[in-house]
């Protein structure tokens, strides 16, 4: 085993002994790298390209080191993320399909990794068939994805699936205080818990967007929560389109329409992610209610706020905590089908008022 996959998946034994055994029989043409967001797809991807790379090369160091650079100066590495809520169809085109039928231009291999392989459209993903059917033998394909679910079936079935675990909270805790030593302690342990094994959503926790977002659904304020996550949506939107904007001025051919439509795509799918992350804290909040209730504070996940936790199930049925979190989990169900944000919180409202009083 190498130390870069070694390091990269420390918390991931059983990605080491997949990545290991198939480096040493000689890997794949494609792999599915699935698994929750922040579990470490995205390391352990750069470590995997930079040993297949550094296997076919002549200097295997110095194709190893140019490699495991973010951003990588390798020719022979294509990353691929996508700039919005969507990966454009033509970039999926012109820097996988089309370009991975040249040889490489040093060495023996190529590797092509896309990142949220989930959010490619049914066009690229079907385009891109093809290429994981019959590529050339110098070619490997990392797919990594967060939601394998949204994949099609024929893309998923043509890679060799590597499974990643979520986090534990331990581990966790220990890289936010390696990131963020003088967050109180509490705070970190309660952003490692919340998270479910999400590094980067704990790390998202320990900011003021995240804390504030966190306060809202405490407080059960519906209404200031979907306000801040509208605002985190029109953030991304604009950042979104200052990016293509630029990368049009640098040659890439995009219309305007296509700019808009991606910065669009980018703003909800980023207040999207935030209206869910609150209203999946809320239900963390009525969950640690009906444990506190039941005499079990020491599971709690918000243990910075142990106190407020108390205070609020004094005279609490336990049963009316976790009738309550179910409410929120049913309200998460209704805006994946699209439901008015707006009509969903006011009827989760009342749904938790006749519930808690």
């Amino acid at each position: 085993m190498t130390a870069a996959i070694e390091d990269s998946t420390t918390h991931q034994p059983r990605v080491q002994v997949a990545l290991s055994a198939a480096l040493a029989a000689g890997p794949s043409h494609a792999y599915l790298f699935k698994g929750p967001r922040g579990s470490g797809k995205r390391a352990a991807a750069r470590a995997f390209a930079a040993e297949i790379l550094a296997g076919a090369a002549e200097d295997a160091e110095d194709a190893r080191r140019r490699a495991m650079l973010d951003p990588s100066p390798h020719p022979d590495l294509v990353w691929l993320a996508p700039k919005g809520a969507q990966h454009m169809v033509e970039e999926v085109r012109e820097q996988v399909i089309r370009a991975s039928v040249y040889r490489p231009y040093e060495g023996g291999k190529r590797v092509f990794v896309i990142e949220a392989a989930e959010a490619m459209r049914d066009e690229s993903q079907n385009a891109l068939l093809k290429t994981l059917e019959e590529p050339p033998g110098f070619v490997h394909l990392i797919l990594l994805s967060s939601e394998p679910a949204a994949l099609l079936e024929t893309i998923s079935s043509r890679c060799q699936p590597v499974e990643f675990a979520p986090l534990p909270a331990e581990a966790v805790e220990a890289m936010l205080r390696e990131g963020a030593p003088d967050v109180d302690a509490e705070e970190l342990a309660a952003a490692a818990r919340l998270s479910a094994g999400d590094l980067e959503l704990a790390r998202l926790l320990l900011t003021e967007q995240g804390r504030e977002l966190r306060e809202r659904a405490v407080e059960r304020e519906w209404s200031a929560m979907l306000k801040t996550a509208e605002a985190a949506g029109e953030e991304a939107e604009a950042a979104a389109r200052e990016t293509l904007e630029e990368e049009k001025e640098g040659g890439v051919k995009r219309s305007a329409r296509e700019i808009a439509d991606a910065a669009k795509r980018a703003g909800r799918r980023r207040r999207t992610e935030l209206l869910d992350l609150g209203l999946q804290l809320a239900a963390a909040w009525f969950r640690d209610l009906a444990a506190v209730a039941s005499g079990a504070a020491d599971v709690a996940y918000n243990r910075d706020r142990i106190d407020r936790l108390r205070a609020a199930a004094g005279g609490l049925d336990p049963s009316a905590a976790r009738q309550a979190a179910e409410l929120v989990a049913d309200t998460r169900r209704r805006l994946d089908l699209n439901v008015s944000e707006q009509l969903a919180l006011e009827a989760l409202s009342f749904r938790l008022a006749a519930v808690l009083g």
